[in-house]
């Protein structure tokens, strides 16, 4: 069977090297449609917007599941079912944010995450660190309308972070390669400060 030229890969010689293209078997399979065939995006975009007067009660039924996450540690201590709840709460939070309209909280509860993620002894957390984070992500939310709130929600999360991470450099101190690996910089980029 022989191959017909767009099956054959493209050579371009050049003095000292040479350029292969290969052939584009997908322009064979795929159709072009016209303008008014269904824009997947589109629709997704839209149901969306037709979602987002609904983000800010998703987003307050989040933090009241992450409140009662924190409450159930204050009561019965950290077990492996309150351990996996609150950072199950904090993690959903943190991944949610954006999409409900609340980008400024994620840095928070990005935090909390790591504080009970990388502590290796998790009674040793001060319930007070725990409280902190929780209540910076209902003030947060609690107060976005604010037009400062990316300024005012950025120094919080900001000395969050340093405190999160001075309890976890003191907790991790017997494994140095494990501090290094963890004091990275932030997963959530810094771009609502100022």
């Amino acid at each position: 069977m022989s191959q017909s030229k767009n099956e054959t890969p493209a050579v371009t010689t050049y003095a000292d090297y040479e350029v292969i293209t290969p052939p584009n078997k997908l322009r064979g399979v795929v159709s072009i449609e016209d303008g008014d065939a269904d824009d997947p995006v589109a629709r997704a975009e839209a149901a969306l917007a037709q979602l987002s007067s609904e983000f800010s009660a998703w987003m307050d039924s989040e933090c009241a599941r992450l409140d009662a996450a924190r409450d159930a540690v204050r009561q019965a201590g950290f077990t492996f079912a309150t351990r996996e709840t609150l950072f199950h709460a904090a993690h959903d939070i943190k991944g949610e944010s954006a999409t409900f309209g609340f980008p400024a909280v994620a840095e928070a509860a990005d935090s909390l995450c790591r504080l009970v993620e990388h502590t290796p002894d998790l009674s040793r957390i001060p319930m007070t660190l725990i409280d902190q984070h929780v209540d910076a992500v209902r003030a947060i939310i609690r107060e976005y309308a604010r037009t400062d709130v990316d300024a005012v929600s950025g120094a919080l999360t900001r000395k969050l972070r340093a405190v999160t991470d001075d309890f976890l450099v003191q907790e991790n101190k017997h494994r140095p390669e494990y501090i290094e690996a963890i004091m990275g910089p932030p997963l959530v980029p810094d771009d609502q400060a100022e």
